[in-house]
């Protein structure tokens, strides 16, 4: 991974955890499209992973998309080694269930991972998961629906990490702004305090509960005492 992509995406990660709380390792929802780009393309999906979100991962597939993996057809012998080695990637990852496995056909991808990054339909990433898609209008409405989502894709065989949506943006720069203000609040709060302890009439009565400052009398300074000779007795 090139070090300009690798420090950019850091970065992007970086403004996920603190403003959507993302944390190491990352929990990485895959898609079966995406397992079965990256074994076309020979690319080992877990590293490749670690390495464009600059970080620890925990791969993770829905129920739905293993059931999209099984009944793919294999009319070739490429093929079906194909489809092996995509169901050992997907073995390899923990599966997250999405409460579709009693239907008789599996929901498609959109839809599932739908249901598994925002259960409430609140237009939140709850669970702060990664989603690993190829298929673009399930990012897209990723992107358009829910906060917090970072969305990553294999394209020419190089894993790409999509910028930040507009929507997470703004959330964003209003939590930076509402920082803002609360620093320059709280600066204000303290200079006032200030002001106001230092604020007494130096003339006040002790009364006032005002505490007067000893200063010291500038004047001609006396002899040492241990300098100074004691008179002695005859």
């Amino acid at each position: 991974m090139k070090a300009k992509r690798a420090k950019k995406s850091r970065k992007l990660m970086q403004q996920y955890a603190l403003t959507f709380g993302l944390r190491e390792p990352y929990q990485v929802l895959l898609d079966a499209a995406i397992i079965r780009e990256a074994a076309r393309c020979k690319m080992h999906l877990g590293n490749m992973l670690a390495s464009t979100l600059q970080g620890a991962i925990k791969p993770m597939i829905t129920q739905c998309c293993i059931r999209h993996l099984y009944s793919l057809p294999t009319t070739t012998e490429a093929e079906r080694r194909e489809k092996e080695i995509c169901i050992e990637v997907a073995k390899a990852a923990e599966r997250r269930r999405c409460g579709h496995h009693e239907l008789e056909t599996p929901l498609g991808t959109g839809e599932c991972l739908r249901e598994v990054v925002d259960p409430k339909g609140a237009g939140v990433n709850r669970h702060r998961y990664v989603v690993a898609c190829q298929d673009g209008e399930v990012r897209r409405a990723m992107r358009r629906d829910v906060v917090g989502v970072p969305l990553v894709y294999v394209h020419r065989s190089v894993m790409i990490l999509e910028p930040m949506a507009g929507r997470s943006e703004e959330v964003r720069e209003a939590g930076e702004k509402g920082k803002m203000r609360a620093g320059l609040v709280g600066r204000r709060e303290k200079r006032k305090r200030e002001e106001d302890g230092d604020g007494g009439d130096d003339g006040g009565a002790a009364g006032d509960g005002a505490v007067a400052k000893k200063r010291k009398v500038k004047g001609p300074k006396g002899p040492n005492p241990l300098s100074v000779k004691k008179a002695k007795k005859d």
